[in-house]
């Protein structure tokens, strides 16, 4: 279990993230956090790697909510 600092990091790191996403790309937001929190709970609690690591995760979201709202 992740204490509340390290926690409160996590939130501040994928809100950044995902700042320019739609509140509604739940999908992608979801992988972020996903991919932060696999880093975090491995050790990894510097926030300019755990930003890294969500923006190379952002890059490599699933796409399927966005491509389906287009439509």
């Amino acid at each position: 279990m992740l204490d509340a600092p390290t926690t409160a990091l996590l939130r501040v790191v994928l809100d950044d993230v995902c700042k320019n996403l739609s509140r509604y790309d739940n999908g992608a937001r979801t992988h972020v956090a996903s991919k932060i929190l696999e880093a975090a709970t491995t050790g990894e609690i510097r926030p300019d790697r755990l930003k890294q690591i969500g923006h190379d995760a952002l890059s490599k979201a699933p796409t399927m909510w966005r491509e389906a709202r287009q439509v």
